[in-house]
């Protein structure tokens, strides 16, 4: 991968090395491999045999499109090879009270009338057909999560000619299955994959910055930048260079998980189910030859991690294809995720659980920065702490989104729910619920990750009411208000019911094979 335009500069970074493989190193690889690939940086990736992969979850957020389209990969094979399903959200079930669910869908609510906001309206509409003795649902109104409900699918671009917003999707993919996938992308373009366990690291004794890491073999491996993505490990960011660990366990009380993988008895369906259970929940990801289940729990309130298991094993819809795994973590951050000459991605640096399938996308968030700020030799300190920063505003804001789940719900009914309904939360996010609760304001800054449909779907769904209603709405009449949802919604169930069922659609775009082999795992 060496090129003559790097001689130009002799101050540019010449080789990268990435310590850890699984999803994190690999996309790294990829990513790296695709952006530097006229710059004549040599890159090689340092993979134990001997460590599994722990993996960062099989189900994603919309912004993997931004990734996959960067490194130019077909999506029909993409998710042929992945044993990929489509993803429209997440339904959560049991989580603002008992016997009740919502679902947080990708897709954006109805527009605005009249300079009033489709939510606004929605709220008088409630108020109006409650007065009648009819009950109304929000999400009929988001086509995202009425097309869920009935197990629809169909690609946007269609949807939009319809005039509705556009249904935003992601995908669940088999983990294992990706990494090998991008394994293969990265090693084809020059990345070089060494199979070997780093044993020892060398650092330069006048800066502290990383010299070299030496393999149990004796070889020796030297570099201008590294990456590490060892996982919870951590082993240069951390044992080496020392960054400190923020923990968030007092906001985000759980620290362990068990995960197996099940046999899949019906076609898969295009969302994610996340249930509360009585000191955590448990996922269940559809994927073409399997159906991924765990349980996230803390262990402080659970009875015990047998008992856990167990009851994840009694639940699953099919025979377990595995033994379950367990793991337990620290939910937090990296205080500085680059420090000196290394800059950490994925579980090392940080960890938030998957209740929003956001970790695939802090990897991917974290490489397209890199990209951004793509140091020569001199590490600029100014572009080190400014890449710094964004992470830590990035992860801070999809934090207060996950603790917002267990902070706001109607459940006391076991002493982990009451802990939660009752803690204590970040200023950011209580400050986000005390505006919402008047009138049902929300305000969202177009940089922040999860949008302003994204918090409405879950602080409506977690229970979280407007005291009143805005004098915006003096505006309309009532009947204007109950036409535009008549109509509105109207066109919502339309689109749907035109569309095919998701497991035809996804047979017909990407149907994997059936012969392809159940792989080694990781929902994490």
């Amino acid at each position: 991968m060496r090129d003559e335009k790097n001689t130009l500069n002799p101050n540019a970074v010449r080789k990268v090395v990435i310590a850890g493989g699984g999803t994190a190193g690999w996309m790294t690889a990829a990513a790296l491999s695709v952006d530097l690939a006229d710059a004549g940086v040599e890159i090689e990736l340092i993979e134990s045999p001997e460590i599994g992969a722990i993996g960062v979850g099989e189900a994603t957020v919309p912004f993997i499109h931004l990734f996959n389209k960067m490194l130019g990969i077909d999506q029909a094979d993409f998710m042929k090879q992945c044993n990929a399903t489509f993803k429209l959200g997440i339904e959560f079930i049991n989580w603002g009270n008992l016997n009740e669910s919502y679902f947080h869908s990708f897709a954006h609510f109805g527009p605005n009338f009249k300079d009033v906001s489709f939510y606004h309206m929605y709220l008088r509409q409630a108020e109006l057909m409650a007065a009648k003795g009819v009950e109304t649902v929000l999400e009929d109104s988001n086509v995202g999560a009425v097309a869920a409900r009935n197990n629809r699918f169909r690609h946007p671009q269609t949807v939009e000619k319809s005039g509705l917003p556009s249904h935003f999707y992601a995908f669940h993919f088999d983990a294992t299955l990706y990494a090998s996938y991008l394994r293969d992308f990265a090693t084809q373009r020059g990345v070089r994959h060494v199979s070997g366990r780093i044993i020892d690291v060398e650092q330069n004794p006048e800066n502290g910055f990383i010299r070299s890491v030496r393999l149990q073999d004796g070889r020796e491996f030297e570099a201008d930048l590294f990456v590490d993505c060892t996982g919870l490990y951590g082993l240069l960011i951390e044992k080496v260079l020392k960054s400190p660990y923020e923990e968030w366990s007092h906001w985000l009380p759980c620290d362990r998980a068990v995960a197996v993988p099940s046999a899949r008895v019906e076609a898969p369906v295009p969302y994610t189910k996340s249930t509360a259970e009585k000191s955590g929940w448990r996922w269940r990801i559809p994927l073409q030859h399997r159906t991924g289940n765990g349980m996230v729990y803390s262990g402080a309130f659970a009875e015990s991690d047998d008992a856990v298991e167990a009851k994840l094993l009694d639940v699953l819809d099919g025979k377990a294809l595995a033994s379950p795994r367990r793991l337990r973590f620290t939910p937090g951050r990296r205080r500085e995720v680059w420090v000196k000459n290394c800059v950490s991605i994925g579980l090392a640096s940080g960890f938030l659980e998957p209740l929003e399938s956001t970790n695939i996308h802090l990897v991917q968030s974290s490489i397209l920065k890199l990209l951004s700020y793509f140091p020569d030799k001199n590490f600029a300190q100014a572009e080190i702490d400014a890449f710094n920063a964004d992470m830590q505003k990035e992860i801070e804001q999809i934090r207060d989104f996950i603790i917002l789940h267990y902070k706001v719900t109607g459940r006391e009914d076991t002493p982990f729910w009451k802990y939660c309904k009752y803690m204590a939360v970040p200023d950011t996010l209580q400050r986000r619920i005390d505006m919402f609760k008047p009138h049902g304001r929300l305000f969202v800054k177009p940089d922040e990750f999860f949008n302003y449909n994204s918090w409405l779907s879950v602080m409506h769904g977690q229970g979280l009411r407007a005291n009143g209603l805005v004098p915006q709405l003096d505006r309309l009449t009532d009947q204007e208000v109950l036409a535009y949802f008549e109509a509105f919604n109207g066109r919502v169930r339309s689109v749907v019911g035109a569309m095919p069922l998701h497991g035809d659609y996804l047979h017909a775009f990407a149907g994997a094979s059936e012969q392809t082999p159940v792989p080694a795992f990781g929902e994490l």
